[in-house]
């Protein structure tokens, strides 16, 4: 039937191809599809203003490029000292915070990701595992080799508009590098409405969609679009240039009796059988004019900032011809541009995951092979705050509540419905004098509805002093089912006592033990408590010291805050985020030993490094290299072993 279909309609199709389709090297928003990675770097030839994937060192102008590449020397140096780690994924997101106008284009999202070698534990199991089939029925091995041809080595995605603003047309720019160069090379980008994702223990794929494992178009009897469903894009490159690029979106089969507003029906429909009521139909634009442009590279293009690693394991510097495919999709004119479909804010995004798939043969339901596991896109971090003073004092006490995770180009606005907010209610980070509720609201962009909230309550000491200045450097770690606290003193002959008190929810505390001072001992002290957290089953834990001084004198330390063992632990996070000029830096290790810690700024450039020892558990690390330096967001790598963490940080002066 899928044959009959496309013989009656070939010579419509036959036209639409060949306006829809580019196949010579052409910029499209400032984006360069040429089959090669260098911004300002264009059809074989060095020239200003171009954007791309990677800049190569040494290349002048004003284009920019797209992937983070903090850390990219550190990695492949570990290539080296490592050859193990080649066969390691990682990934990297853009560079530039989300929905950033940069050279007057409006920057949504970019992502690379570098899949298994080797034997894959990201790959589909020998037999019938095809698209339009439910993700629930995927199944996959423990891991396995696969052919060349099918064999992902990397993979790159990018989504920005013309302009900088939501008129402008959204343009979809993707790459894969594949072993195999020869032969005809087939692969979909397949995108999501849900949060899918894949679990390697399981091996099974998990919160796929509705409607037999995706979610549907829904259009009123008027073709008008109702709610948005998953799309597919999918290509075909032979040896010699791209043959094929078609769009799908999944719907019920009963919806291609509707003509629809915005595109129209090519006639094709797959789904997981041929009775089935869901599947993904072929469509095209309404006008004509270019919205597919696709190109292969030639021999000795540059691999980009973190080199190629083959499927042997060796590394290289460039792509033999073909290797690298490059292909952009204008989704404004494919009518898949949400923010125009329903109108009225400039954040709605056509797709939340990605997963990426190699065919076997040209036919959409043909046999899946290799994948690139489901990975967000169009998902900017919601706002989360935090603060170093859970408690104040009634009066005379000042709290920094501010948002670990800030994006410079959102818009936070906070209140509050019992506290007090001194100067500015906008920002990421506000100062409160008064206990109570405070409410932080995220916006991606001034026309953009709410995209996040959190909340948090400052507690109230009642009339105190707080943060005494003889008792400094109040620090901890978790180890081994027990909290290791220490902290300093500048006076000992003043201290009385020391209580050491826990809570679990950051406002009421207990007393843990009491540290008596050490006798006779004039001047600077140091001092340390254990706590045995082995029965304690709170999420998080609070500790801070009650300081008694000569004259029954209490002041209060700086609170020190745990996550307590919870799976998927974060291994590094930073505090305050943003940093002016001291931050810390609380690293999860689990096995202790030596690591190396090095700061990158916005431009790739190596500002701080240093050497330290990490205790198996949580560190707390503090460093003040950002001081002094330029406003603005930097990268924070911390290399342990063969294992890589990394975390952006705003700087504020």
């Amino acid at each position: 039937m899928k044959a009959l279909i496309r013989f009656i309609l070939l010579p419509a199709f036959t036209i639409s191809v060949a306006q829809a389709q580019i196949t010579t090297p052409i910029i499209k928003a400032n984006f360069g599809v040429d089959a090669d990675l260098r911004s300002n770097f264009f059809n074989g030839l060095v020239q200003s203003g171009n954007d791309d994937w990677f800049w190569l060192p040494g290349t002048p102008g004003t284009g920019q490029f797209m992937v983070d590449t903090s850390g990219a020397a550190l990695l492949l140096a570990q290539y080296i000292a490592n050859p193990n780690s080649r066969r390691l994924p990682f990934y990297r997101t853009m560079r530039f915070p989300a929905y950033s106008v940069v050279n007057n284009r409006l920057l949504v999202d970019a992502y690379f990701v570098r899949d298994y070698h080797g034997d894959d534990s990201t790959v589909f199991a020998s037999g019938s595992n095809k698209n339009g089939m439910s993700p629930a029925d995927w199944t996959c091995p423990e891991s396995q080799s696969i052919p060349d041809k099918n064999e992902i080595l990397d993979m790159m995605l990018h989504v920005r508009r013309a302009g900088p603003n939501v008129t402008d047309s959204m343009w979809m720019f993707g790459g894969i590098s594949i072993e195999n160069t020869t032969g005809n090379r087939y692969f979909d980008f397949e995108m999501y409405q849900t949060d899918i994702y894949y679990d390697r223990a399981t091996r099974r794929f998990y919160n796929y969609g509705p409607d037999a494992g995706h979610t549907r178009w829904q259009f009123d009897a008027s073709g008008n679009m109702l709610a948005p469903g998953d799309i597919i894009l999918t290509a075909e490159y032979s040896s010699s240039a791209l043959t094929m690029v078609e769009a799908r979106i999944w719907i019920d089969r009963n919806d291609l009796l509707i003509n629809p507003v915005g595109f129209n029906w090519t006639g094709s429909f797959d789904g997981a059988n041929a009775g089935s009521q869901y599947g993904y139909a072929g469509i095209q634009p309404e006008s004509a004019g270019a919205y597919y442009t696709g190109l292969q590279s030639g021999n000795n293009t540059w691999a980009g900032a973190f080199s190629l690693v083959l499927g042997d394991n060796s590394v290289v510097n460039t792509y033999t011809a073909r290797q690298f495919m490059e292909f952009s999709v204008n989704l404004s004119k494919l009518g898949l541009d949400q923010a125009k479909i329903f109108g009225g804010d400039d954040c709605l995004m056509p797709f939340r995951r990605v997963i990426v798939k190699t065919r076997a043969s040209t036919s959409f339901t043909a046999e899946l092979k290799d994948f690139i596991a489901p990975f967000d896109f169009f998902l900017a971090p919601a706002a989360e705050i935090e603060t170093q003073t859970p408690m104040i004092c009634d009066t005379g006490s000042l709290s920094n509540i501010y948002v670990m995770n800030p994006i410079p180009t959102s818009i936070y606005e906070w209140s509050t419905t019992n506290g007090h907010i001194v100067g500015s209610d906008t920002g990421p980070s506000i100062f409160v004098d008064t206990p109570g509720v405070y409410i932080v609201k995220q916006y991606l962009q001034a026309a953009c509805s709410m995209y996040a909230t959190d909340t948090i309550t400052i507690g109230s000491f009642g009339n105190c002093n707080v943060l005494a200045r003889n008792l400094y450097d109040f620090r901890g770690i978790l180890l081994e089912n027990q909290a290791r606290l220490s902290w300093k003193v500048l006076e000992n002959l003043y201290a009385r006592g020391f209580y050491l008190e826990r809570s679990t929810d950051g406002i009421h505390y207990s007393v843990i033990s009491l540290t008596e001072p050490q006798a006779g001992k004039a001047g600077a002290a140091a001092y340390e408590a254990v706590d045995d957290i082995l029965t304690v089953t709170a999420d998080y834990l609070y500790y801070r010291i009650r300081f008694v001084e000569t004259g029954d004198v209490q002041q209060l330390s700086p609170v020190v805050k745990f996550r307590n063992g919870i799976p998927g632990e974060k291994e590094i996070r930073i505090i305050p985020n943003p940093v002016r000029d001291q931050m810390q830096l609380l690293v999860s290790s689990a096995t202790g030993g030596r690591a190396g810690i090095t700061v990158y700024d916005q431009g790739g450039k190596q500002v701080y490094r240093a050497a330290v020892s990490l205790q198996k558990g949580s560190n707390r690390i503090y460093l003040d290299c950002l001081a002094g330096k330029p406003d603005g967001l930097y990268q924070v790598v911390i290399s342990a072993g063969n294992r890589l963490f990394t975390e952006k940080i705003l700087h504020i002066n």
